[in-house]
């Protein structure tokens, strides 16, 4: 479990569903999402909705070793969700600009990717993002990883940031995490890289 300001962060697995449920929510694209738009086709995407996707990451949580990701929670209230998993694991996310820039072969287990983080209304700007990341980092190497990848936005060469472009975290978080940037495919995101060599 890592902490840091009073939050708390453990494996989704470890977290009863309803606190899962509280911080996707109902509305915005995490209620519609839940972290499967990396995993399904274009034909799938489509036709996704809540009443698909929440019981596939449901089923996720249930069945993949290591889990999806961590929950976050300030006292006793879920206010965050980080996904971390192989980079494999993400079929869609291999075919982006950002991604296709990482030196790692496309198929390397070890190489781990977090690709959304989601922060409660009213919870935001409190350091769980940055916090999340740090948890995801240490359960990516317990759990095998090499090197983590994550493909965050850069609001200093941004005019505008939508909140919904927000998931894939802030070039700052990284760097407050250790991250280093291999590359700048657009001037707006950045592909960060943390390794361990041993």
């Amino acid at each position: 479990m890592e902490e840091g300001a009073n939050i708390a962060v453990i494996p989704v697995t470890d977290a009863p569903w309803r606190d899962t449920q509280a911080v996707f929510g109902t509305r915005g694209d995490p209620s519609s999402c839940w972290c499967q738009y990396f995993k399904m086709d274009n034909a799938e995407w489509k036709t996704a909705s809540r009443d698909t996707c929440e019981p596939l990451l449901k089923e996720q949580v249930r069945e993949l070793s290591p889990p999806p990701g961590l929950i976050a929670y300030l006292g006793d209230e879920p206010v965050g969700w980080c996904a971390v998993e192989p980079r494999i694991n993400y079929p869609r996310l291999g075919r982006g600009k950002v991604v296709q820039a990482s030196p790692e072969p496309v198929d390397d287990p070890t190489v781990w990717a977090v690709t959304c983080f989601v922060v409660r209304v009213g919870f935001r700007k409190k350091g769980i993002a940055t916090t999340l990341l740090a948890a995801a980092a240490e359960h990516a190497r317990a759990h095998g990883a090499r090197v983590l990848e994550g493909y965050p936005v850069d609001p200093a060469q941004r005019e505008k940031i939508s909140s919904a472009e927000l998931y894939y975290g802030i070039v700052s978080q990284f760097t407050a995490n250790g991250f280093r940037e291999v590359a700048r495919p657009t001037p707006g995101r950045a592909l960060m890289q943390l390794r361990w060599t041993d």
